[in-house]
């Protein structure tokens, strides 16, 4: 057990620009070569420690004391690297006893690997008790368990790569995601016609009531939501504060979502334009689609597919022109039974224009996109699958060089002129191959095809656990943060799992569990700079809303029906969740129509249409204040974050730079509670006055409540009331 004394709390570094500088030098006589010079800097609190190592892979460097202040001794060394990755951690003498502290990502560490951290120590405690129980007695060779791995001396240290660079314009950027079939008809001469095509063993429909809710299956649904809508909407959109849209998959395909994409190098007409229409619908007894007159001139027909590509480049131009940037939707992993590479549904068979699909012709150029059981042809159905859905042909591409030449193609051509998109969103891109060693090689080749040709392309990826393998500078630059946000932020404020369902009390107001969750668990090894532009979302097209998880109803659509989303909903709870979003490292990304008060039980219930017209209009004034607030800070973009005092249900926490200190509290209880707050780990002087910015609870909201707290010997104290939320800010003078 430790016996010298040290302020876990103030002991802190990060890699924002105060705490890991970077400057690059190219060495005299050595063209092309590249030297990267590393600053790193060490906050400890003041008489804590009189010496300080910065720990490598290559060995040990003595830290000098930069500056030190009232509170803190800053250390700081330097490093030179020829491009290749950092690992780094610290060990620190204690001044009084002479003891020594390891203090790594994950937390500071007595020399034995005990954490300092209490709550972390009772379980590190736990886990030793239990190891030594379950080894009482029993020979390593019989204990039946397979040798454990030893783990590596720099687990958990922090990783820098110094030629990793994600665009500055994503690093907190206020994100817009649209499900574009229920966001805004603009183009009703482009809307599904009932009974236009088979789809997954039936006709499609078109909804003509826009207010109406979806079916429990709404597979053969379509609203009519289009391009043209979402370019109707772009003044809303900018009014709001979004800069950037990420778009769910807009290219050819037979479905609402388009998840099974029938062609890559097209935008999907009934979301683009159709200039050639043919009348022909089919039957109400029809079981495919060779039949599908109107369906395949209007997704085929070269005119088109050509006027919805150019629409499509217009809308970029009209987004840029407003400050927004457009994210696409990559489907990479596997395609639809539509795509022309397979052909199941004869869309593409004796056209006379394409090559025939890989299930209908052994010959096929595309029977190696796939990878087939049996030999079995035409109408070969023995392909792999994603999940064994047969309507979603899993691609070969250790089967095929030329499929991944395609691939790269796409990703290239929808980012370069005339097209311009602004990166890809990457769907299940942990499952694409067979190998991992093979999904890494690819994605890597992605990144260098989409970077070439765009370097202000981001390339942001869906994986739910373990990202930090592709994050490491050649592959994605970050994730959808389900993990180390959307999750954590759930639990803590409802209970709730992220589908509705499962309530589990146990999670609800735990800070610990929160805080273990949003940092060394969901970010463990996740880059500074992938953290920083990670998507956090509150709600998406795969999870129930999260206002609708406020009302602790367990269970999904047709189980409980539409009506029971909305009921016993708390806006509050829901005000405090907007609130860590817009002020928590990362993009903040709102899911359509959460902005205006929509309701919804995991998917399809949360694909419901945008209510134009019947919106909830103190929801939509609140995002608006709230984002222009996360926009008037540059820390919450891009400072630090730290833990400050918590208690069940109540979270304090900062984010501050040099120039800028700003301090969020809630309360996510029934009572009201007094809380003291030691700003001074965030920045602000022990005497300073804080002014209140944004103010939320259970009566409703305010933007500029103009009221000053004052702070006392560096202790900020507040009274919150039940379910609410403050936002205080610090600006400091640097005259």
């Amino acid at each position: 057990m430790l016996q010298g004394s040290i302020d876990i709390r103030a002991l802190f570094t990060d890699q924002t620009e105060e705490y890991l500088r970077v400057q690059t030098f190219r060495p005299a006589g050595r063209r092309g070569e590249k030297i990267y010079s590393l600053h790193i800097r060490l906050r400890t609190g003041a008489g804590d420690a009189d010496r300080c190592v910065l720990l490598t892979e290559k060995g040990e460097i003595r830290m000098q004391v930069e500056r030190e202040d009232e509170h803190f001794i800053f250390f700081a060394a330097d490093i030179e690297t020829r491009g290749e990755p950092v690992r780094y951690a610290f060990r620190l003498r204690l001044a009084q006893s002479g003891e020594t502290v390891l203090y790594k990502r994950t937390g500071a560490t007595e020399e034995n690997g005990r954490p300092l951290d209490p709550a972390q120590a009772a379980e590190y405690d736990r886990q030793q008790e239990q190891t030594q129980r379950d080894g009482e007695g029993v020979p390593p060779q019989e204990s039946g368990a397979p040798a454990q791995k030893k783990k590596s001396k720099t687990a958990g240290w922090w990783y820098f790569a110094p030629f990793f660079k994600v665009p500055e314009w994503s690093k907190g950027a206020v994100m817009y995601q649209i499900f574009t079939d229920r966001f805004c008809n603009g183009d009703p001469a482009n809307d599904v016609v009932t009974g236009e095509y088979v789809y997954n063993g039936g006709l499609v429909r078109h909804i003509d009531d826009w207010y109406a809710l979806p079916a429990a299956d709404d597979t053969h649904e379509h609203f009519g939501g289009d391009l043209q809508g979402i370019m109707d909407k772009l003044g809303y959109l900018e009014e709001l504060g979004i800069e950037a849209i990420y778009l769910n998959p807009i290219f050819v395909s037979p479905s609402n979502h388009k998840y099974d994409t029938q062609d890559y190098s097209h935008i999907d007409p009934h979301f683009g334009k159709i200039v050639r229409d043919q009348k022909g619908i089919l039957p109400e007894d029809a079981k495919g689609n060779e039949a599908a007159v109107q369906y395949k001139r209007r997704v085929t027909d070269p005119a088109n597919l050509e006027a919805s590509d150019r629409l499509f480049a217009n809308f970029v131009r009209e987004a840029h022109k407003r400050g927004i940037r457009v994210i696409l939707d990559g489907v990479f992993n596997h395609c639809g039974d539509f795509h022309k590479w397979m052909d199941r549904q004869k869309i593409y068979n004796n056209t006379g224009s394409h090559a025939p699909g890989a299930y209908c012709r052994k010959d096929s150029p595309y029977r190696r996109y796939f990878a087939f059981e049996r030999d079995e042809w035409p109408d070969n159905g023995s392909y792999e699958s994603w999940w064994g859905l047969e309507t979603l042909p899993k691609l070969n591409y250790e089967g095929s060089e030329k499929l991944c030449e395609e691939i790269l193609r796409v990703a290239v051509k929808w980012v370069s002129p005339p097209y311009n998109a602004d990166g890809w969103r990457l769907d299940v891109a942990s499952d694409l191959g067979h190998s991992e060693a093979f999904n890494h090689h690819f994605w890597r080749r992605f990144r260098n095809a989409v970077k070439e040709a765009n370097p202000e392309a981001i390339i942001l990826a869906e994986n739910y656990v373990g990202s930090a393998r592709w994050l490491g500078g050649r592959e994605w630059d970050t994730i959808m943060n389900y993990e180390g946000f959307m999750e954590p932020v759930t639990w803590f404020l409802t209970g709730m799992e992220k589908h509705s369902d499962a309530f589990c009390p146990e999670n609800l107001i735990d800070p610990d569990k929160f805080w273990q969750a949003m940092t060394w668990k969901g970010q463990e090894d996740m880059p500074q700079l992938a953290l920083m532009c990670s998507m956090n979302q509150l709600s998406n097209h795969d999870h129930s809303r999260f206002l609708t998880r406020t009302g602790l109803k367990v269970g999904r659509l047709a189980d409980l029906g539409s009506a029971a989303a909305a009921e016993d909903v708390r806006e509050s709870v829901y005000r405090e969740a907007a609130v860590i979003q817009m002020t928590w490292p990362g993009a903040p990304t709102l899911y359509y129509g959460d902005e205006a008060g929509l309701c919804g039980f995991t998917d399809p219930d949360n694909r419901r249409t945008y209510p134009w017209g019947r919106e909830d209009r103190e929801m939509i004034r609140f995002h608006k204040e709230l984002i222009r607030m996360h926009k008037e800070y540059k820390c919450l973009r891009t400072g630090s974050v730290i833990r400050l005092a918590d208690q069940p249900g109540v979270l304090s926490y900062g984010r501050f730079d040099r120039d800028c200190s700003v301090v969020v509290a809630l309360n996510n209880g029934d009572e009201s509670v007094k809380v003291k707050i030691p700003v001074t780990y965030a920045g602000v002087r022990s005497d300073a006055h804080m002014r209140l910015r944004f103010l939320t609870n259970r009566n409703g909201f305010l933007a500029y409540p103009r009221t000053i707290h004052r702070v006392i010997g560096g202790i900020l104290t507040l009274e919150l009331s039940p379910e609410s939320a403050m936002v205080l800010v610090c600006e400091r003078d640097r005259s």
